[in-house]
């Protein structure tokens, strides 16, 4: 009954944890240094892509709130 918890703890201890602890860290120090200036760019294109896809999608709305009146009930 013992070997078949502490087997798995072994394992665990061995294998599991230290890359656990590793990648706990190493994402630790990402966050803390912050987003890179590459990172704030594809953020800044992103968003602006987001704002102009949504002029785009408003404007499709009114154009078929007046072809086809009642499109958003189907």
């Amino acid at each position: 009954m013992l070997t078949v918890l502490v087997t798995p703890l072994i394992l665990f201890m061995a294998i599991v944890a230290p890359l656990w602890l590793i990648l706990h860290y190493k994402s630790k120090r990402q966050v803390e240094h912050g987003i890179s200036e590459q990172e704030r760019e594809q953020l800044n294109a992103l968003a602006t892509r987001a704002k102009d896809m949504s002029a785009r999608i408003h404007a499709l709305e009114n154009i078929l709130d007046e072809s086809v009146p009642h499109w958003r009930e189907r």
